[in-house]
């Protein structure tokens, strides 16, 4: 989710760039292939609206929606300890950004990572890292926590570990979230998707702890320093994650114990808002300290597919005067009678199996709606965040989900849960849409 605070235009303010294949895509390639700002923002020539498949709900797969080689390259962040062996961070839910603080950018990175030793995030991880950048192209390094804690793992920012440092007042890891065992899955407790502000002057952390927790829901922490932090938990999420408990989750996750998943945040001027899945937002107090209480969650208008499929990763991003609400949904690949290939969002039909873990958006003149119908903003780029360089040019993260699908092939397994980056293209205020980088399919005069 991407948000402002600096009294700019928007456009200043967030960041982004490029790569397909693999950790050897040049940056310096990708950067020259972006428009140059004054061209991106000469009125008059846009790319077009693609014509949507249909029926609604259909998922579209041409490979133009793809992060390539020429419009994308995979982030070289400073490595750890663990990642050595890899030689690439193992990252899932990529979230990038950029804000201007003092004149100058300030890129950060982070996303879902696994503990050393794991293949993945669960049944528990280690907590939340940080990378920081003057540029998009790097060098990335860990943020320097060697400040706050000496001898500790550097660029780790909040871990249940840190459980340790709660006192008087101040509480860094709440009892729901400390780790915790049982007899089926040994340890357990992690923290996914966690996304990164600068709001009002001050460093948030908006993540959620994940189906192995003894709570799994979204939390919010503010760093009482930098972006280093150290960071403490909100007074909201002291006993719980936000909103109320829900029907829903894996089997293990214990009754009530299941709230709304994947929070993010979205700030513009005084006002700031935490975006959850299954279309939920809610206003968030002056002191940013919790929700405004409401008896139920107020949900974003939206046209759903019929029938709606399991959404994840909302966010809302601003770009042009126009709000773009963004979600990961499922392709599923399935067999028509005729013998051709189905691809869609919603589909029920026969040998149905994962494809690719997509990014659908929908565009609205206001932050609550009505929201268009949607589209297939990129192919494989589900979970991201959208945001824009301190050029003004838009683009989108992606990692290439390892859990099912096309990722899941062991022949490409080398290639997947990446920090990548995609430039993305507007097709104008007649058009207003954004799609990930397409190859030069000519331009409208007049969008």
């Amino acid at each position: 989710m991407t948000s402002t605070d600096s009294g700019q235009p928007r456009r200043s303010l967030l960041a982004g760039i490029v790569g397909l294949g693999a950790a050897a895509a040049l940056p310096t390639a990708a950067a020259q292939a972006a428009p140059a700002p004054a061209e991106a923002a000469r009125p008059g020539r846009y790319p077009l609206n693609w014509p949507d498949p249909e029926p609604y709900g259909r998922a579209d797969a041409r490979r133009d929606l793809w992060p390539r080689e020429d419009n994308s390259f995979v982030l070289r962040l400073e490595l750890r300890p663990r990642d050595e062996e890899l030689g690439r961070v193992w990252i899932r839910d990529t979230y990038v950004n950029c804000f201007v603080i003092d004149g100058r950018p300030v890129y950060v990175a982070t996303g879902t990572t696994n503990a050393p030793g794991r293949d993945g995030p669960t049944p528990w991880n280690d907590g939340i890292f940080v990378w920081v950048s003057s540029s998009i192209e790097g060098p990335w390094t860990l943020v320097d926590t060697t400040g706050i804690r000496p001898g500790a793992e550097k660029g780790k920012v909040w871990s249940p570990e840190f459980v340790g440092e709660n006192g008087p007042g101040r509480t860094v890891v709440a009892p729901w979230q400390e780790y915790w065992h049982d007899d089926r899955f040994g340890k357990r407790g992690n923290v996914w998707a966690p996304e990164l502000h600068y709001v009002r002057g001050k460093w948030y952390i908006v993540a959620c702890t994940g189906d192995h927790s003894r709570k799994v829901g979204s939390f919010m922490l503010v760093s009482e320093g930098g972006v280093e932090g150290p960071y403490r938990l909100i007074e909201g999420n002291l006993d719980k994650p936000f909103g109320d408990s829900i029907t829903g989750g894996p089997d293990f996750i214990e009754p009530g114990a299941y709230f709304h998943i994947d929070g993010g945040l979205y700030a513009e001027g005084q006002d700031a808002w935490l975006v959850l899945h299954n279309d939920l937002y809610a206003r968030f107090r002056d002191d940013m300290e919790d929700i405004v209480p409401t008896t139920n969650l107020p949900k974003f208008q939206q046209k759903p597919y019929s029938p709606e499929p399991y959404l994840e990763g909302a966010h809302v991003f601003k770009y042009e005067g126009k709000y773009y609400l963004v979600q990961a949904a499922w392709d599923w690949k399935s067999d028509n009678l005729d013998g051709t290939t189905r691809h869609a969002y919603a589909n029920h039909g026969s040998r149905r199996r994962q494809y690719q873990y997509d990014a659908v958006v929908a565009v609205a003149d206001a932050f609550e709606g009505p929201y268009s119908e949607r589209w297939t903003a990129g192919v494989g780029a589900g979970h991201n965040n959208f945001f824009t360089d301190h050029h003004g040019r838009p683009w989108a993260t992606f990692f290439r989900n390892p859990a099912a699908g096309y990722w899941d092939d062991p022949a490409r397994e080398a290639d997947a849960a990446v920090p990548g980056v995609v430039q993305l293209e507007w097709t104008g205020p007649a058009g207003n849409r954004l799609y990930v980088k397409r190859r030069d399919l000519g331009r409208t005069v007049g969008g």
